[in-house]
């Protein structure tokens, strides 16, 4: 957990001084880069909600994911992530949305995705989009929460340097 908030305290700081905001869509790191984001001090500048998106009824609950903005994007795959991230960008209006989606483990998902495997995006508001897969190839449920938490921080910290 350490090198999480490590992450997300430079990632909180970067965010607060540029006076700009996040929302999290995540699934398969189960609330832990939200956690992440909220121990840092401060935290309610920047971090204005998140959701675990675990299923397709909660998609369409805190995402308003419907099969008309979806269409035939599956889960864990870098499209997903990125309208993913958009949407939840613009339910909370905020300066940036970061998603995640996976297969934390120990066995893969019904989309053939092994264990280990996570889609990441960031988004902001003038429209830059980067998505990125991250590929542990371990069974190890709790290390991939964490190393998929950690693989977003990442991300949004180069989208933010």
């Amino acid at each position: 957990m350490e090198t999480l908030l490590l992450l997300a305290t430079k990632v909180g700081e970067k965010l607060k001084a540029r006076k700009e905001t996040i929302a999290i869509s995540e699934s398969s790191s189960g609330g832990l880069l939200s956690a992440s984001l909220l121990a840092v001090p401060g935290a309610s500048a920047y971090f204005m909600g998140g959701a675990v998106v675990y299923t397709g009824p909660a998609g369409i609950a805190f995402l308003d994911a419907t099969k008309e903005k979806r269409g035939d994007i599956r889960s864990s795959s870098e499209p997903w992530a990125t309208l993913a991230a958009e949407l939840v960008r613009g339910r909370l209006r905020t300066t940036w949305g970061l998603a995640e989606t996976g297969a934390a483990g120990p066995t893969g998902n019904r989309y053939g995705d092994a264990a280990g495997h996570t889609c990441l995006a960031v988004v902001n508001a003038s429209g830059k989009k980067i998505a990125r897969t991250l590929e542990t190839a371990s069974p190890d449920r709790v290390a991939n929460m964490r190393a998929f938490a950690k693989a977003a921080l990442e991300l949004l910290d180069e989208q933010l340097s």
